[in-house]
């Protein structure tokens, strides 16, 4: 099983100390299908390959299931099946991101991890107004880098969502 834990040291925080937050964003890139997604990598804890999960009765598709992670309880979230993008498969290639969103941890399972990229502020787009027909409150906007284009989620947002329920419900216990 790939376990690639991300490094914490130094290097990783000289960026943020260096330049001010709003004119940076670092992002973990993967992929979804055919399109390619960036998150904050703040919040991002590790990686980890896909491996079995132990399913939980009654709860929704995108919930694969929960892992023992070090003695820590976590839900699987399966991407593709939450943003309905076709049935997943997994190989391996296929990655979960361990989250740490508001002292949670979360395992988001994806198709792969491309890179860690730094977006200016001049590189973010605000996300295009689409009605009714798409949900843009989970994301940032969308990132742009040379024949690129990233979909910057704000995993913040989506984890915390009433129908997620995963952040809230940790937040009362």
């Amino acid at each position: 099983m790939l376990n690639n834990t991300r490094d914490t040291s130094p290097r990783s925080a000289a960026p943020a100390a260096s330049a001010p937050v709003t004119s940076r964003l670092e992002v973990v890139t993967f992929k979804l299908g055919d399109e390619e997604y960036g998150i904050d990598i703040q919040k991002v804890q590790e990686l980890r390959g896909y491996d079995a999960v132990t399913r939980i009765a009654n709860a929704p598709d995108y919930i694969k299931g929960v892992v023992n992670l070090r003695g820590i309880i976590v839900p699987i979230i399966d991407m593709r099946i939450k943003f309905e993008l076709g049935a997943p498969t997994y190989d391996q290639f296929t990655v979960v991101i361990v989250l740490n969103i508001s002292g949670r941890v979360v395992g988001m399972v994806v198709d792969s991890v491309s890179d860690v990229i730094t977006l200016t502020a001049e590189q973010i787009k605000p996300a295009p107004e689409m009605g009714s027909v798409l949900d843009t409150d989970y994301l940032i906007g969308l990132g742009t880098l040379d024949e690129r284009m990233l979909i910057l989620v704000d995993i913040d947002r989506l984890m915390s969502s009433e129908e997620m329920g995963l952040i809230e419900a940790a937040a009362t216990v």
